[in-house]
């Protein structure tokens, strides 16, 4: 057993992201599918989002918001000692992103754990990236978020409700120990599940049920593309997202006045405005980049953070409340303090 060390916290030290250079906005897909900027501003508040090129993958993404954040840091990337990577979207079936990011960094043999929580799946991994820094098992932990969904998605009438919403990206984080008693670092982080809904987001096919588990049939009902209950979702994440942040506040003993940016999943900006009224908190100290990006799933919450930063809206001694809802169910909400 490792012991945690007395006013240890996890702090990160670099960040950083990568979006494909691909535009792709809502009058593109008119193209595609019968559907309209207008529907989809209105329905999600989308204007644009990010495509790859044939060829490009989640762990190209991931590797290129990984050096960013290295830089970042002013770290070598020799002394990362563990690699930790969220997604929904892995170049392949298996193995996961985490070691390709490691073969493509050079970082060869440090560990490499794979994240699998979707939508809450930064905040997942930071929670776990969190407990090893601060028990002392590792000091640099490199912490990837990365989707690639636009290559796996039905750009036909059937399938516009999805395809309009998610977009590629990436963003990493460094997160290293920090032992000053200036109250610094990530304060708490919250998980919660409820897998009696998985089937209102899911990807169904392939499975492990079906032998074989790819067939024309199969492909003929378009059973590999993602499927969402849409009301069902937007219904539980308006309100599971709020829950978690006033728990994370409660065991902090903050209040909503206390928090300078909240900073939710970019689901659905509906949803973002929702919550916001939920917590009363003003739009203005909400952070919403979905008009840019779609829904860039695991990688939404550090791409937001990292811009928050660069577009100097982000101080020292700020607290910063992360939250976010999406296929399990599972939600998440993490307090940190600049």
């Amino acid at each position: 057993m490792w012991a945690i060390a007395m006013g240890r916290r996890t702090i990160i030290t670099g960040i950083g992201h990568f979006v494909p250079p691909r535009v792709v906005t809502n009058f593109d897909l008119e193209k595609l599918m019968n559907t309209s900027d207008e529907w989809i501003r209105q329905r999600s508040g989308i204007v644009e989002r990010r495509h790859v090129e044939p060829g490009v993958g989640t762990s190209d993404l991931a590797y290129e918001a990984s050096l960013r954040a290295i830089q970042s840091a002013g770290i070598e990337k020799s002394e990362i000692d563990l690699i930790i990577a969220a997604t929904l979207s892995p170049d392949h079936y298996f193995p996961g992103i985490g070691v390709q990011v490691q073969a493509k960094l050079g970082l060869v043999p440090i560990g490499a754990l794979d994240i699998r929580n979707q939508c809450s799946g930064f905040i997942y991994a930071l929670s776990v990236a969190d407990q090893y820094v601060r028990t002392g098992a590792y000091k640099k932990i490199l912490l990837v978020a990365a989707e690639v969904q636009s290559t796996n998605l039905d750009y036909s009438d059937n399938g516009r409700d999805m395809a309009v919403l998610f977009g590629d990206g990436a963003a990493a984080l460094i997160l290293e120990p920090h032992d000053a008693e200036d109250g610094r670092g990530i304060l708490s982080t919250h998980l919660f599940a409820d897998g009696r809904h998985a089937a209102d987001l899911w990807l169904e096919r392939p499975s492990c049920l079906d032998k074989p588990c790819v067939t024309e049939e199969l492909a003929r009902a378009k059973k590999f593309f993602p499927y969402m209950d849409g009301k069902n979702v937007f219904k539980n994440a308006s309100e599971k997202m709020p829950d978690a942040v006033r728990i994370a506040l409660q065991h902090n003993g903050l209040k909503v006045e206390d928090v300078v940016l909240l900073i939710p999943h970019q689901a659905n900006d509906r949803i973002s405005q929702m919550v916001a009224h939920n917590l009363k908190i003003p739009l203005e100290r909400v952070v919403r980049n979905i008009h840019k990006y779609g829904n860039t799933t695991a990688a939404s919450i550090p791409i937001a953070l990292d811009e928050s930063i660069q577009e100097g809206r982000v101080k020292a001694g700020d607290i910063i409340v992360l939250t976010a809802f999406g296929s399990g169910y599972t939600w998440a909400s993490a307090v940190l303090r600049w």
